[in-house]
């Protein structure tokens, strides 16, 4: 088996696309943004997913913030698989955070025939081919037409329930109400390059290759995303009122490998048009390739995120929305009849050209790796890091103490164009050692010879991180380097380069 490479996960129209996400450095989950630069951490701007797609324009403020590049997409997509990672270098995590995961069901008719079918057979394999015939000859013919709540869709209904035949998946599916479920808990879902789980207890399931909205919680459709809703048709099949727990396990929801924001390039229409393409290749040989054409979907993606948010239920962090499959396997691959259900080392790839592709291995749900990171460990890392204040897009209210930082140090006319053209393009591995020791809105002003400094200090031990800088051997380099185009004022402190200036006036 072998894990893809950046190249294999992106959209064909990367170059142009706005693609934001989610990866694991050595001080925390940060948001992150593709840029030809590589892989940019904007926490500084955004400290979760969250804050930046409640902005009223998250694309024209990604274009302005800045931040440290953690490295190349390529060396971050190579640290993520879980059995080859260094965990002291960055890799993807899923993209979405605190946005709640919501889930449609039987937005497409040929899953809500296969979801009748399981329904029928109790999650019996073996029924499963004989009552397909049966309901497809009972119905004559095709579904793809049909509109949920119209005129011909009550007609059905009456005609299904006059022979028997009529279902609860039939009702969500061409009825006046979608099935919409929580998939899962809150920063539960997994990206790719890592494991899906599928309960040992099942014998029959499948992955569902779906399309997921990221929505505000105005109801702004912001951004889309691919995802797998693991499905276990054997127990969901036994009774609805186990849809938990066909649902909801270890690594049974995955989403990635980025989040497109709309933008002028990219929107609701472009959406509509996906076509999410699947393959599963098995340590047995076993290859198997489908398709679902979002423009089969028999509710609007528009409608669907209507019937989830309005007056009736609000989302105050936003939500997540998989829109549902028409990928519902039938072929054979054990016995005979029994159709498909996956094996462990099953290489599941859900691709989409402007979205890119989202790849897991499968593995049981008591092998995948245990999520242990929550929304307390969440916010105890942001804490930690400085990053709960106003402003920062965070939804806390707390606001850190501030240390305001000023310093001058000379610099010889001779040595401006040199030390310009540095600071033009600073080590990323320097910027981002500054981010880890809590440093922020740090600038450097220039008068004549004079050079002045600013920066704001958010941590809590000052002097412990101002060490944890100076140890650092990139920034010992990069010191070596400017230092000689510096000239320090005599009558700084003892042990002090740049000379630190009282403060003698502050309006917050």
């Amino acid at each position: 088996m072998t894990w893809p490479v950046a190249r294999d996960i992106l959209p064909v129209d990367a170059d142009s696309a706005t693609l934001v996400g989610r990866a694991w450095t050595p001080a925390g989950p940060s948001v992150v943004v593709l840029r030809p630069e590589g892989v940019v951490d904007v926490t500084v701007h955004f400290p979760t997913m969250r804050a930046l797609t409640e902005h009223a324009d998250p694309v024209a403020a990604l274009a302005a913030a800045t931040g440290p590049v953690l490295g190349s997409l390529d060396d971050l997509v190579a640290n993520t698989p879980p059995e080859t990672r260094d965990r002291d270098l960055p890799w993807l995590l899923s993209p979405i955070d605190l946005h709640v995961v919501k889930a449609c069901g039987v937005t497409f008719p040929i899953s809500m025939l296969e979801r009748v079918i399981e329904e029928r057979a109790r999650g019996d394999q073996d029924a499963a081919a004989g009552i397909r015939a049966e309901i497809l000859a009972t119905i004559g013919g095709s579904l793809d037409e049909l509109r949920p709540g119209s005129a011909e869709a009550a007609a059905l209904k009456a005609f299904l329930l006059e022979r028997g035949w009529w279902s609860q998946y039939l009702e969500v599916g061409i009825g006046p109400d979608a099935e919409v479920f929580t998939k899962a808990p809150v920063l539960s879902t997994v990206g790719g390059s890592v494991d899906v789980g599928v309960h040992p207890a099942s014998q029959w399931n499948n992955p569902e290759p779906e399309i997921v909205l990221v929505v505000s919680s105005t109801g702004r459709i912001v951004g889309a995303s691919l995802g797998n809703d693991v499905n276990l048709r054997d127990i969901e099949g036994r009774s609805a009122l186990l849809l938990g727990k066909a649902k909801d396990n270890n690594a049974s929801a995955s989403v990635g490998p980025f989040i497109r924001l709309f933008d002028a390039g990219y929107g609701i229409d472009d959406l509509r048009a996906s076509v999410v393409g699947l393959t599963i290749d098995g340590e047995d040989g076993t290859h198997l390739e489908g398709r679902s054409e979002l423009a089969r979907i028999s509710r609007d993606p528009e409608d669907l995120v209507a019937q989830v948010v309005g007056a009736h239920h609000q989302y105050p962090d936003g939500f997540a929305l998989y829109l549902g499959t028409m990928f519902a396997p039938v072929d054979d691959r054990d016995v005979p009849g029994r159709g498909f259900t996956h094996h462990d080392g099953d290489l599941v790839r859900i691709s989409e050209p402007r979205l890119g592709a989202l790849v897991n291995r499968v593995r049981s749900t008591d092998e995948v790796e245990p999520w242990t990171f929550g929304i307390d460990a969440l916010f105890r890392t942001l804490a930690a890091r400085g990053l709960l204040h106003e402003g920062s897009g965070s939804v806390s209210g707390a606001r850190p103490r501030v240390q305001r930082i000023a310093s001058v140090i000379g610099m010889p006319a001779a040595n401006r164009e040199e030390y310009e053209r540095l600071h033009a393009a600073v080590w990323p591995k320097v910027l981002e050692r500054l981010t880890l020791s809590n440093i922020r809105n740090y600038s450097i002003h220039r008068h004549g010879e004079v050079l002045f400094a600013y920066m704001e200090y958010v941590g809590d031990d000052y002097e412990a991180d101002m060490a944890a800088i100076a140890a650092d051997p990139v920034t010992q380099e990069w010191w070596s380097v400017c230092e000689p185009l510096q000239r320090p004022f005599a009558e700084r402190a003892e042990g002090e380069w740049w000379m630190e200036l009282p403060e003698v006036f502050h309006l917050d």
